[in-house]
This record gives C-alpha cells, sequence and structure tokens, in this order.
C-alpha cells in the first residue's frame, strides 16, 4: 500500500521546500533521499510548482509520514 511522505528541506531557519513523495515505506524515502545527497534534483511541490534544487546547499532534511486531509 501506498503512503504519502513529506520531505522538508531546510536551508535555515526560515527557508526550506517541501517535497511529497508516495512509497510504501519510510525506508524507502530514506534510501530515495539519501541517494540524491550533494546533488542536483528537481520535483513539482503540491502545489505544482518546479524545483530544481542542490541537495549539496540544504543543512537539515526531515521526513515524516504525511496523512493528508481533505479542506473543506
Amino acid at each position: 500500500m501506498m503512503k504519502e511522505f513529506k520531505v522538508t528541506y531546510f536551508f535555515d531557519e526560515e527557508h526550506y521546500i517541501r517535497r511529497f513523495i508516495h512509497v510504501e515505506s519510510q525506508a524507502e524515502v530514506e534510501k530515495l533521499v539519501q541517494s540524491e545527497r550533494d546533488q542536483h534534483i528537481s520535483f513539482h511541490d503540491s502545489r505544482g510548482i518546479y524545483h530544481e534544487l542542490n541537495t549539496q546547499d540544504v543543512r537539515v532534511i526531515q521526513i515524516s509520514e504525511y496523512h493528508r486531509t481533505d479542506k473543506v
């Protein structure tokens, strides 16, 4: 079963980018993030905005399972 994970790339205390990844386990997300270390990556965020990111510039990466709730 696919789960949604939120990956947050922090550049400093005020600047960050979030990315949502659909995989079966947190271990898969961790493996993906580790494989992208010190590389240029690209992705669309939850608003459909395209990002190109050099992971070498990231100070902290946070991974958590995300439980999306529908806005009413």
